[in-house]
């Protein structure tokens, strides 16, 4: 049985995985969505109640019938190198490779579905609250009136993007912002504002969920330092143990979302608190792994590699 990992060439961390799967002597396809139509191709059957598909790439045939797990790691969007892209072809060419894999019994990490729901941060701090996560006072909101309200109760307070990155070239980083105490929020009428009570913190954490698998680690923050992401605090990732309270909020939240893989952002506060900030469906281990020798890499590839139920 053959794993099918959707990613772009250039993934390290995919690569992680592929490296752990070859020890275990395990059949693996890449494949790039966006080599789709080119030198990703496909074919499928629904023939008299019989469904026959064939995905191939560089040379390598996959019959989906031999799938037993799909990772969709970092795909490209279908169709993006065809000779001729546009909006139809990438519909196309979408509806067509899900379509078929869809069709199959093979396990997703995560479903496409499940994982599109589960990049949306206000569903996000819904589920969070539903799970039992101590998670921050937080206003979405196109009301500059609201927004001036909510920053007048909780006085420091942080404004972050909805979504996340735009899609610019060169990308656009955003990082989560102290707003001052005499902002002015008219441009808040502009687009949805994203605003939440600022937690001082002691540290980030990073929690990555692998199945039924947590690996915690754990990094000091600089004094003041808002967003874990940006800038250097002297301090490396260190793994640390998972509080009771916050793995049976891991598991409930891992569950109402349907995902098999989800990467927990946290902000421990001065009396240790993990406050939730976000799950990210596909968040990156691998530099986690590197200073923590976790064995994230390998939780992800015995996933893959174990037997359909």
């Amino acid at each position: 049985m053959t794993v099918l990992i959707l990613t772009s060439e250039q993934d390290v961390t995919a690569d992680m995985v592929v490296a752990q799967l070859h020890k275990r002597g395990v059949p693996l396809v890449r494949f790039d969505p966006g080599d789709l139509p080119g030198e990703g191709t496909l074919s499928a059957e629904y023939v008299r109640g019989e469904f026959r598909g064939y995905l191939s790439t560089g040379g390598r045939v996959v019959s989906m019938d031999s799938l037993r797990a799909i990772w969709v790691r970092r795909p490209g969007e279908p169709a993006e190198r065809a000779p001729e892209p546009s909006p139809w072809l990438t519909a196309e060419s979408g509806q067509a490779l899900y379509g078929m894999l869809h069709s199959t019994t093979a396990r997703w990490m995560n479903e496409p579905g499940a994982a599109a729901r589960a990049r949306l941060k206000p569903w996000q701090l819904r589920v969070a609250h539903r799970s039992g996560f101590p998670v921050p006072a937080t206003v979405i909101t196109t009301y500059p009136q609201v927004a001036r309200q909510f920053a007048d109760q909780y006085r420091h307070v942080v404004v972050k993007a909805v979504s996340g990155k735009p899609p610019s070239d060169p990308p656009m980083a955003l990082p989560t912002t102290l707003v001052p105490p005499d902002a002015d929020f008219s441009e808040v009428a502009a687009g949805p504002t994203l605003l939440q009570r600022y937690i001082a913190k002691e540290a980030d954490i990073r929690l990555t969920v692998v199945g039924d698998e947590l690996f915690a680690a754990r990094k000091v923050a600089a004094p003041g330092q808002v967003d874990g992401r940006y800038g250097e605090t002297g301090h490396t990732w260190s793994a640390v143990p998972v509080p009771d309270r916050v793995r049976r909020a891991v598991v409930r939240y891992m569950e109402l979302a349907q995902l098999a893989y989800g990467a927990f952002d946290f902000a421990e506060d001065t009396e240790g608190t993990w406050w939730f900030l976000e799950c990210n469906q596909g968040g990156q281990f691998g530099f986690v792994e590197l200073e923590t020798e976790q064995p994230v890499a390998d939780a992800v590839a015995e996933w893959l590699a174990a037997p359909a139920e």
